[in-house]
């Protein structure tokens, strides 16, 4: 189980390993177009409606009050981490029935929790990826690599690419995930990676600990 604590809530996430034990290069490293409907035939059965003309403002009158900006669509869709050589689509994840944060079907995809920020946008957002599988190594499986200083690249809906990076590197028994570290608020764009770290269980079928990437947006 990979512990995800949400807000007060307990988040959990079930990875499968093919039982390849991780060494961890440091505990602690400082570092949518629709198109117009077609306008209805004009004759006796369909007479043409005259579009009316707003009215011109005058001095004194209400003024007229535009809509809002449409804001850009920041769903990420890929992230490349070119240290790891790491090039993959990523997929929206929410949380099962048991309020368990779901995991990537394939280990070759990363997952994004939708429940928090887009990239880019105030606070952390969260990607996560399976370290291994039965088959071997997965997309995050040498997440421990990075370094401070090193970039992460995530793609995003409007075809806009945000680039962050790497502040430090993490990791903590499953049993003490930093909850409020991980998905807390923060003051300007950053970004998690997550997967499964340390000693596996034979019997528990999981990895001890978690390793956690934090990101901050590039300049």
């Amino acid at each position: 189980m990979i512990g995800l604590g949400l807000g007060a809530t307990a988040v959990s996430s079930s990875f499968s390993h093919s039982g390849q034990d991780a060494k961890p290069k440091a505990q602690s490293v400082a570092a949518r177009s629709t198109e117009p409907a077609s306008p209805p035939a004009t004759g006796a059965e369909n007479p043409t409606i005259p579009t009316p003309t707003p009215p011109t403002p005058t001095p004194g009158s209400a003024p007229i009050i535009q809509p809002p900006a449409p804001q850009p669509d920041w769903t990420p869709t890929a992230v490349r981490v070119p240290r790891l050589k790491v090039d993959a689509p990523i997929d929206a994840l929410g949380v099962d029935d048991r309020n368990a944060l779901e995991v990537p079907s394939d280990t070759t995809r990363v997952g994004w929790w939708s429940g928090g920020a887009q990239p880019g946008q105030s606070d952390p957002a969260v990607l996560v990826g399976h370290r291994d599988s039965s088959t071997g190594p997965a997309v995050f499986f040498e997440l421990g690599e990075l370094v401070p200083g090193d970039m992460i690249e995530v793609d995003r809906a409007d075809g806009s690419t945000a680039r962050f990076m790497v502040e430090r590197i993490e990791s903590h028994p499953k049993a003490a995930f930093p909850t409020l570290a991980v998905y807390g608020a923060t003051d300007s764009s950053t970004l998690r990676l997550i997967t499964c770290f340390g000693r596996f269980d034979r019997v528990a079928r999981s990895y001890k600990d978690n390793l956690v990437v934090y990101a901050n947006l590039a300049p």
